[in-house]
C-alpha cells in the first residue's frame, strides 16, 4: 500500500512563478478577485502555502500579479477588434474614418470581455492604486500594448487623422476609460444585468457613438 502524497515543496515541471498566476487567474475566471486564495492557489500548482512565498511576499502581491494577468486578456479582446478593423475595407474611406473606428473597438473589445470574463474582468483592476501598472509588461496583449496603452494608441491616432483638436487631448483617456468602466460595471454587477443582449448591443453602441462625440 503506498502512501499518499503530499504537496511538494520545491516545484519540478517549470515556473512556478507561472503556475501561481495560471492558477491565480482560474480562480478569478470564476470568482473574482476574491477567489483568490494562496492556500487553492499553491494547491492547484502541487505544492505548499510556504513555496509560494519565494515569489510572493503575501495574497496581496499574488492578487497584483493575477490582476496584470487578467488585463493581459482584456487587452488580447481589445486587439481582436482591433484586428477586425483593420480587415474591414470599408473602414479605410480615410485616416479619421478609420480613427474613429479603432477608437469605437477598443470600446467594444472592452465591454465585450467585461461581459463574457466578468471574472478576470472584476480582478483586472483590483487592488492598484495608481497609474504606473497601466504600463506594466505583464499586463499587455500580444502585441506588446495594454488596454490603457491601446487607448492611447486611439486617441493619439485620432489627433493625427485631424478627428480630435490637440488641444482637447488632455486627460481623453480618463474620459473615455470612465464612461465605458462605469456601463460595463453596470452591466455586470448593477442596474443594468437584466439587459438582453439586443439591449445590452445599443446600449454599447450609443455609449461608443457619445464618447467619441464627446471628447
Amino acid at each position: 500500500m503506498t502512501e499518499q502524497s503530499s504537496p511538494r515543496t520545491t516545484y519540478r515541471h517549470g515556473d512556478l512563478r507561472r503556475a501561481l498566476i495560471d492558477a491565480g487567474t482560474d480562480l478569478a475566471r470564476a470568482g473574482g478577485p476574491d477567489a483568490v486564495v494562496l492556500r487553492e492557489v499553491t494547491r492547484r500548482a502541487g505544492v505548499t502555502p510556504n513555496a509560494a512565498y519565494r515569489h510572493f511576499t503575501d495574497k496581496g502581491a499574488l492578487l497584483w500579479a493575477v490582476s496584470l494577468a487578467a488585463q493581459s486578456r482584456l487587452a488580447a479582446a481589445m486587439e481582436d477588434e482591433l484586428s477586425a478593423i483593420a480587415g474591414d475595407d470599408g473602414a479605410r474611406q480615410n485616416d479619421a474614418t478609420l480613427a474613429r473606428a479603432r477608437l469605437r473597438a477598443v470600446g467594444a473589445g472592452y465591454l465585450r470581455f467585461a461581459q463574457t470574463e466578468p471574472g478576470l474582468f472584476r480582478t483586472a483592476f483590483a487592488s492598484h492604486v495608481d497609474l504606473r501598472d497601466a504600463s506594466a509588461g505583464d499586463s499587455a496583449g500580444p502585441h506588446g500594448r495594454t488596454p490603457f496603452q491601446l487607448l492611447s494608441d486611439a486617441l493619439d491616432a485620432l489627433v493625427d487623422a485631424g478627428a480630435l483638436a490637440a488641444d482637447r487631448r488632455a486627460g481623453a483617456e480618463f474620459v473615455a476609460w470612465s464612461s465605458v468602466h462605469g456601463l460595463a460595471m453596470l452591466v455586470i454587477d448593477g442596474p443594468l444585468r437584466g439587459l438582453d443582449t439586443d439591449q445590452r448591443l445599443v446600449a454599447a453602441q450609443r455609449l461608443l457613438e457619445m464618447v467619441e462625440k464627446g471628447i
